[in-house]
């Protein structure tokens, strides 16, 4: 896995925004038999994308569970397939904070392919989102999404 630097990209007000951005191979485990990315495969590298995003936020999981006391539980996730992934393609994942509610985050993935002479497709791969849910870590019963986790994941919202 190669993670990158954030990178900025102007959000549809005059403040700058920040993509997170990883990149990903497809392999040999992640195609179906006709060497064509299997749809599972992606929330894989969406979970990674959305790990690293909250580490580069300053927020790993271990201290948004332990120390902020919540859990983040997905209740929706939807993707959209574009194009065909292919084994040994490299894959470019961005992600974004879409929105962060009261008690709820979304989150925006993009997935492009980047060549060998590491140009990143203009073409989207995949658009996926993820909505997460700040909950009690003992009945899982909504709580507002903690200032502390607001204010870490301000960069990378796009507006």
């Amino acid at each position: 896995m190669n993670i990158k630097v954030p990178s900025l990209t102007r959000g549809l007000l005059t403040r700058m925004t920040q993509k997170f951005t990883i990149e990903e191979r497809v392999r040999w485990g992640d195609v179906d038999a006709a060497n064509i990315i299997f749809y599972g495969s992606y929330i894989r590298f969406f979970e990674i994308a959305e790990t690293e995003l909250f580490r580069a936020a300053g927020m790993p999981y271990g201290k948004v569970f332990d120390e902020l006391d919540i859990w983040l539980p997905r209740v929706h996730l939807e993707c959209d397939f574009h194009r065909a992934a292919q084994m040994d393609d490299l894959l470019e994942v961005s992600v974004y904070v879409g929105k962060i509610g009261t008690t709820s985050l979304r989150l925006n993935f993009e997935v492009r392919r980047k060549t060998e002479d590491g140009t990143i497709e203009k073409d989207l791969m995949a658009t996926a989102h993820f909505v997460l849910v700040s909950t009690d870590r003992k009945n899982l019963k909504p709580l507002p999404v903690p200032d502390e986790l607001r204010r870490a994941l301000e960069p990378y919202v796009m507006k």
